[in-house]
């Protein structure tokens, strides 16, 4: 999703009416963030032209002028959230509406926290894009890998949480996020996305099952069945979100060899979902988190990142639950080391779905 976000930026770059109000702007990430084809075509800010001592032939051309709409900032997370506070409130400032978008490690997010919460409480509206995330940044370590940053987003008001596995949705929930921006009722979003490559046969299977039209609204509400089971057994829920999709789908897969109905639901926007429950009494859960008939279904929660974020949705329909998780610091090593450590891969849903399915 990290990538598809660095192709988003590009193609949004070449519509007349919206390149002229992107700016975007990182804490010394903007390459490592897939800001690179973006800054490529619009250059980086700065009050004089410098002079381009880079060449042509580099990967990322860090053309300097006034014309720049690239900020580069150094590492400071702080100024990071201070700057798109001032940027997301330029319509009040300056008469003039931005569409300001951020980069940062999504670790560093809390880094910044202080100046994000006082910028979303003044009604500044911007994006911003944690990534990479989690334990799934595998060889990074711990300092690098996040587990307590959904939480931030789900909790805090005036912005959306958002957490898409595949690049279609991202890019179905960005641009949506954009026109929020200038709405009345507008307000910040906070993507959470990731470097690893997801399969996106899954997502392209429930796009022709759903349509385009219902997935691009189920994916905007906050979730979707993405695989549907047709075994007729004992049914559980796999409820997951962002990279770790590949496992639960395997997961589904073997448990439907036990003859377990195993379904997968992909969690777009926890935030969206928690809303929907507090403001409908469930509209948009009723379809994800029972069976056919009516019936609650056991769930297991699978997400790279504290098991508090997603264990509420249990709550929902009173349905026993098991909330898989990361609740300990991060280690270097492979994906799949980590993921065995941590209780994400495909083995350790499995054993958890059993447990609930009896």
């Amino acid at each position: 999703t990290q990538e598809t976000f660095g192709r988003i930026l590009v193609s949004l770059g070449r519509d007349p009416e919206v390149a002229p109000r992107l700016v975007t702007t990182a804490p010394d990430v903007a390459v490592s963030t897939n800001l690179g084809g973006w800054i490529n075509k619009v250059g980086v800010f700065s009050p004089n032209t410098e002079e381009d001592l880079t060449g042509d032939g580099r990967i990322v051309r860090w053309v300097q002028s006034p014309a720049g709409q690239h900020i580069e900032l150094g590492i400071s997370e702080m100024n990071l959230f201070l700057l798109l506070a001032m940027m997301g409130l330029s319509h009040d400032h300056n008469g003039e509406a931005l569409l300001p978008i951020g980069t940062v490690y999504d670790p560093f997010v809390c880094r910044g926290l202080d100046a994000f919460i006082y910028g979303v409480y003044s009604g500044a509206r911007f994006i911003v894009v944690g990534t990479p995330a989690g334990i799934t940044l595998s060889y990074e370590g711990g300092a690098h890998q996040s587990s307590i940053t959904p939480s931030i987003g789900l909790e805090l008001p005036n912005v959306t949480f958002a957490e898409p596995s595949y690049g279609q949705a991202l890019d179905w929930l960005l641009c949506d996020a954009l026109a929020r921006l200038g709405a009345p009722d507008g307000e910040a979003m906070y993507v959470r996305l990731t470097t690893r490559p997801l399969d996106q046969g899954p997502f392209e299977a429930a796009r022709a099952r759903l349509g385009d039209d219902a997935l691009r609204r189920q994916v905007l509400a906050g979730g979707y069945v993405l695989r549907e089971s047709a075994v007729d057994g004992p049914a559980v829920r796999l409820v997951a979100a962002g990279p770790v999709m590949t496992e639960t789908l395997e997961a589904a897969t073997i448990l439907e060899s036990e003859g377990v109905q195993a379904a997968v639901v992909d969690v777009t926007s926890l935030d969206r979902l928690y809303r929907d429950w507090r403001n409908h009494g469930a509209r948009v859960l009723n379809p994800l988190l029972r069976d056919p008939w009516g019936a609650a279904v056991p769930l297991v929660t699978v997400h790279d990142a504290s098991p508090h974020a997603m264990a509420w949705l249990g709550s929902v329909f009173g349905a026993p639950t098991v909330p898989l998780g990361v609740d300990r610091f991060g280690q270097s090593g492979s994906i799949g080391d980590l993921y065995r450590m941590h209780g994400l891969d495909a083995e350790s849903i499995v054993n958890a779905a059993l447990r609930l399915a009896g």
